[in-house]
């Protein structure tokens, strides 16, 4: 992955869940996979749940919507060919986060998120976003960002 993250290009450096200067956040990096948006994260063993060897829920939801927020602006910039991060600065804001916890995450594995996506109209991005372990899914989210401009 030569090319930047989109965080590393635009995002808000503060934000819990993607921004490089919260030395206390996740500090997830997305990049380009094809259309999608793709992302490696590792786990810490104070990520963990209601058992010490699975991923907490919150944190799970977390990276699913930072994510696929995350694609949904490089999408936007791409649409409109411009570079990540220029002026007039793109943002998206969460309205909706809908997650399926399909089998417990471990925390000792690193994890892949895949997003895509699904439907735009105007303003609003529908963007579906999974997480895997080991090649199998553990959680899959649907989240619906709506587009703010953030100058």
């Amino acid at each position: 992955m030569g090319e930047p993250s989109f965080q590393d290009q635009g995002a808000v450096p503060f934000c819990y869940g993607c921004g490089a200067d919260n030395d206390k956040g996740l500090q997830i990096k997305s990049y380009w996979d094809g259309a999608e948006g793709v992302a490696q994260w590792q786990p810490a063993p104070h990520h963990c749940g209601g058992r010490k060897k699975f991923l907490n829920g919150g944190i799970i939801a977390t990276l699913i919507d930072c994510h696929s927020l995350n694609l949904a602006i490089a999408t936007a910039y791409k649409n409109e060919n411009r570079p990540i991060g220029s002026a007039p600065r793109i943002g998206y804001v969460t309205a909706n986060l809908n997650v399926t916890y399909a089998k417990p995450t471990p925390l000792e594995e690193p994890l892949e998120l895949r997003a895509c996506i699904t439907k735009s109209e105007g303003r609003k991005a529908w963007v579906r976003c999974t997480i895997s372990a080991r090649g199998e899914v553990c959680a899959a989210g649907e989240v619906l960002g709506i587009r703010v401009e953030r100058d």
